[in-house]
């Protein structure tokens, strides 16, 4: 049950909190004219991202990913190894 409001819903999966935490970074990379794209998780709970737009092939997205994706991943959804960009 949802502790918020009582709606009946169960707890999201680790999956449903990845791709939530990821929309919620969206933004900021859109404003930079970027993107990101959850392409999938892996069992050990590697997340695989592409950057997109302005963000792909920029000198500083590996900076965004570790320290800013991979970042904020961590802390809103225990148990995320790590994120790594595919092509």
């Amino acid at each position: 049950m949802c502790d918020s409001c009582g709606c009946g819903q169960g707890e999201a999966t680790f999956d449903q909190k990845v791709a939530e935490v990821i929309d919620s970074i969206r933004p900021m990379l859109q404003n930079d004219g970027g993107d990101i794209e959850l392409v999938g998780i892996d069992e050990d709970h590697t997340v695989r991202v592409r950057l997109q737009g302005a963000c792909r092939g920029c000198p500083g997205a590996a900076m965004t990913l570790k320290m800013g994706v991979e970042r904020v991943l961590r802390e809103k959804v225990p148990g995320v190894k790590e994120v790594v960009a595919v092509a």
